[in-house]
């Protein structure tokens, strides 16, 4: 077989990057300009009282006593994935019940940095089989930070955002010992949920524990079917401590293990037996540093990912296969704030070192037979290290934000069999491949009594992933191809621009927010007729190129009214677009979608009542294997109860998801796997003060 390597031309937009960077360079100094006179005489009031971003969304998971917060959660002991899509901003792709992978602006894993308090963290899986969020639990976590756009970029080189996943850590309060039951449990698919704390803090010294277990079976869709393959099992501990070396200054520690075993994935023709991470960090921190400089932190971590994909529980496959995966992650940062008279800079710097490697062995009936081995991942070897900067200038009645991130990302194909297998596709292929990634971003936010406007500009650009430029042969089940990746190709660059408009009264909040961006370069996998099908069944083999653009489009209106002092309502509409050069519908884009519901707390009563939906999904795209979702609508209900005993509480939520037992799919559900029926659950809380 004779394959011809084209090359894809390049496309110039009549904006290129640098004049871009230039045009928002002008653009600061004529705000900052602007503004300075008035700035003069009210700077020093304003200093210490910089308006919020307002530009990140926060979903609390844990409350200030270290128990779950039951308030504002619909249910306390859910997955983390339930949290994630409980939110405004993320979505997520179902390939089951475990393990859903989160998608922000429309994007998803490559586009994104998902963190763990800050740590770089990759999954070992080829499928995206095992998101970072997947070796996490909300018994770890005090909150998630849900950046958009570049306003992400803190965390790492990225275009749709940002998800720090922040772990509880007590910080020295003086409570002694302390801690917390946990149990639950749910109908659609017999979960049993069983988890605890014990933690002690004073003022010099603090440590917390916990761990919790997970196990479900199949669950039922709409209707009472059976969905196989859905079942899952995970266990996971984590520890934290701190020590207050002097005032102002700390030092810390944290470590989880997370493993999750037999987790079936009815959308995939594969499941997992093993999904395993080891977790671990220390840092040192402290107030003041050298002259001008404050809190200062400093974090050294280091995580070990193994994944073990195989099919020895499905009938009749056509070849038995194993599919293991490892990914390990060495890194850093170090960051404080600086103050100058009227600007307040964060400086970070930051970098990680990668190794992912996968591998597939297929297994022939007849034992005469030799197996077929290859990598799928060649040992790729990825070091990368940038700077992060930003400057908030405060003014009168608002700030503008500056902030930019310079980049090298390193990438070295360590494999010499993996690297010659590519090399059959891209015989110049270097083994060592350099990029330089930047970003730059410019947030101005005025407040005009009741009313508040955040708008922006900026530019970023990302370097490929390990599948997009490495991937050798990886199956997507979606659109039924076979995967190569193209080392060569060029980072995907994104013109950006944000507007959100708030009003918030003495009842009413309401606000529209939207975002655009101008994608060049958007990779994305095309069609080769001229290569041959691994996988059997398979239609063809798609290699990841560059298109010349591509459209993203978002805007949600929000609203939260307090219909008493004790009843509140809240309501969430949004609409999304994306199209690539040819106007083709891009995959996992969302239709129009809405959440609402009430809310009712008192005298430790809760409850609520709520309903999500979507409309029918048109702008889809038959090309990556998807199709039209049908128009859903489902309503769940809560209740729960908080007593006090002796100085301890007790809390008990009862409720019931998908009231009307719905049979439905959403268009992030994997080859239309349906949602879970209607499931009736019930958490019990006892915290120990």
């Amino acid at each position: 077989m004779q394959i011809e390597i084209g090359v894809v031309p390049q496309y110039s937009i009549g904006v290129r990057p640098e004049r871009f960077i230039c045009f928002l360079g002008i653009l600061c100094c004529l705000l900052f300009a602007i503004q300075t006179h008035a700035q003069e005489k009210k700077v020093e009031s304003v200093i210490d009282s910089i308006l919020p971003v307002n530009l990140e969304e926060v979903i609390i998971v844990a409350s200030y006593d270290h128990t779950l917060e039951h308030r504002s959660q619909h249910k306390p002991l859910s997955t983390l994935d339930e949290y994630l899509e409980s939110s405004r901003k993320v979505s997520m792709i179902k390939r089951g019940a475990y393990a859903w992978e989160p998608v922000l602006n429309d994007m998803s894993s490559e586009r994104l940095s998902v963190t763990i308090d800050g740590m770089r963290i990759f999954g070992a899986c080829t499928d995206k089989m095992d998101p970072v969020t997947s070796y996490v639990d909300v018994s770890n976590l005090k909150e998630v930070h849900v950046s958009g756009g570049q306003q992400g970029a803190e965390q790492g080189s990225v275009i749709g955002g940002s998800i720090d996943l922040k772990l509880e850590k007590s910080d020295f309060v003086e409570k002694g010992w302390f801690g917390s039951v946990e149990t639950g449990g749910e109908t659609s698919n017999a979960a049993r949920i069983l988890g605890g704390e014990l933690n002690y803090s004073d003022s010099k010294f603090y440590v917390d524990t916990d761990a919790i277990y997970r196990k479900a079976d199949n669950y039922s869709a709409g209707g009472g079917d059976e969905v196989a393959f859905s079942q899952y099992e995970k266990y996971n501990l984590s520890t934290n401590a701190g020590y207050r070396v002097s005032e102002g200054k700390k030092l810390s520690a944290s470590f989880i293990f997370d493993e999750a075993r037999d987790v079936g994935y009815p959308a995939l023709p594969m499941d997992v037996s093993l999904a395993r991470a080891y977790i671990a960090s220390v840092s040192w921190s402290q107030k003041s540093f050298l002259k001008h400089f404050t809190d200062w932190e400093t974090k050294l971590y280091a995580n070990k990912v193994t994944h073990v994909m195989d099919d020895s529980k499905r009938p009749d496959v056509p070849i038995r296969m194993d599919m293991p995966g490892w990914s390990d992650t060495y890194g850093f940062y170090t960051q404080a704030n600086l103050r100058l008279e009227s600007h307040r800079f964060l400086l970070k710097l930051d970098g990680y070192y990668n190794r992912s490697l996968a591998e597939m062995t297929m297994y022939p009936e007849d034992p005469d037979e030799n197996s077929m081995f290859m990598l799928t991942w060649p040992d790729v070897r990825t070091f990368n290290s940038g700077f992060y900067s930003e400057d908030m200038i405060p003014f009168e009645t608002g700030y503008l934000k500056l902030s930019t991130r310079l980049a090298i990302n390193m990438s070295n194909v360590a494999d010499e069999f993996g690297l010659n297998s590519l090399r059959i596709f891209y015989p110049d292929m270097p083994q060592r491949k350099n990029r330089f990634l930047k970003s730059v971003s410019l947030q101005y936010y005025k407040d005009l009594d009741k009313f508040h406007v955040n708008t922006g500009l900026s530019y970023g650009d990302r370097a490929p992933s390990v599948s997009e430029g490495y991937g050798f042969y990886l199956f997507n089940s979606f659109d039924n191809h076979d995967y190569i990746g193209d080392p060569e190709l060029s980072n995907e660059k994104a013109l950006e621009a944000n507007a959100k408009v708030s009003f918030k009264g003495d009842r009413l909040s309401t606000s529209i927010e939207g975002n655009y961006f101008f994608m060049q370069d958007y990779i994305l996998g095309e069609v080769d007729p001229s290569l041959s099908v691994m996988t059997i069944g398979a239609e063809g083999v798609k290699i990841y190129k560059n298109l010349e653009y591509a459209h993203l489009f978002n805007i949600s209106w929000e609203n939260e009214y307090d219909i008493t002092p004790v009843l509140k309502w809240t309501g969430i509409l949004s609409y999304h677009r994306g199209v690539d050069d040819d106007n083709r519908n891009l995959p996992f884009i969302s239709p129009l979608t809405y959440k609402s519901g009430l809310q009712y707390a008192q005298q430790g009563y809760t409850g609520s009542i709520s309903m999500k939906g979507a409309a029918s999904q048109e702008n889809f795209n038959p090309d990556f294997g998807e199709d039209k979702t049908d128009a859903y609508m489902v309503f769940s209900l809560s209740m729960g109860k908080i007593f006090t005993i002796d100085s301890n509480t007790l809390y008990v939520k009862l409720g019931v998801e998908n009231i009307f037992d719905e049979y439905y799919s959403t268009y992030t559900d994997w080859k239309n796997i349906p949602r879970m029926g209607r499931n009736f659950f019930m958490n019990v809380s006892y915290a120990i003060n």
